[in-house]
């Protein structure tokens, strides 16, 4: 089941996406009254996708983040900020203001040197999470959808840790939507910046898988209801420039894109 999250004529609700593939000019949509976690009423209504405008598919309270979980993504990275094998999951926070939907624009601000693209799985999760096990933690997820870890490669590098590289507005688009039967250890994750193919992993390459991911992260905090968890990025990040357009696909689900302009 997908459910996208949408704004039409200024009020913002969620529907369920009808149809085969991810183009909007096939793709029909059936609203909700109410929210899809725990009151996912239908309306009785369909309308176009295309007659509607796709935001973020959740409005997260955390957006925590995996980093170096690919290990050909780990070997090109420690020649840009010298990273090295995690013996544990690297866990850095994405502000929820970092979120924007598909279509939105990746803002590039003035002065901080290369923003890179970062392709990869988001894991949303459905219901409060804390002390998960191997064995349970998928129970606790809600979905999937893509997300791009826009990255100010440069104060990453400088900065004790990542939250301002990572941090900035709109550096977590997240979309189109929330694919809610998905199996996340076999799936295809790729990125093309203006259609040239820049990244193209999988997600049996990780390092930590899903359910290890959810175990450790809850080990420590809670996870929300809408909260997104980003599982980590292939190899191939690079530069993006005002002017370009990025676009994320995950196997599965459907494909994020996002133009890139200048604050």
């Amino acid at each position: 089941m997908r459910i996208a999250r949408f704004s039409r004529s200024g009020d913002i609700a969620y529907g369920l996406v009808e149809g085969v593939g991810d183009d909007p000019a096939e793709l029909s949509l059936a609203p909700l009254s109410g929210h899809p976690l725990f009151d996912p009423t239908p309306t009785g209504e369909v309308v176009p996708l295309s007659a509607v405008r796709l935001l973020a598919p959740v409005q997260p309270i955390n957006v925590v983040c995996i980093g170096k979980n690919y290990a050909d993504h780990v070997k090109e990275m420690a020649g840009l900020t010298g990273a090295a094998d995690p013996g544990t999951p690297t866990v850095f926070l994405k502000p929820a203001t970092s979120v924007v939907g598909p279509g939105d624009p990746v803002r590039l601000p003035a002065g901080v040197g290369r923003v890179d693209h970062e392709a990869e799985l988001a894991v949303v999760i459905g219901r409060p999470a804390r002390d998960l096990t191997r064995e349970n933690a998928l129970a606790h997820v809600w979905g999937y959808t893509a997300a791009n870890d826009v990255t100010a490669r440069d104060q990453q590098k400088s900065d004790a840790q990542w939250t301002r590289g990572k941090g900035h507005d709109t550096f977590c688009p997240l979309g189109p939507w929330l694919e809610t039967d998905l199996d996340p250890a076999d799936l295809r994750v790729r990125c093309e910046v203006d259609e040239v193919l820049r990244q193209d992993g999988n997600t049996r390459d990780l390092l930590f898988d899903v359910p290890a991911v959810l175990s450790f992260i809850t080990s420590f905090m809670t996870l929300l209801p809408g909260d997104v968890v980003l599982t980590g990025t292939p190899a191939g990040v690079g530069p993006l420039v005002p002017g370009v357009e990025v676009s994320v696909s995950v196997e599965g689900v459907g494909t994020l894109t996002n133009p890139v302009v200048s604050r």
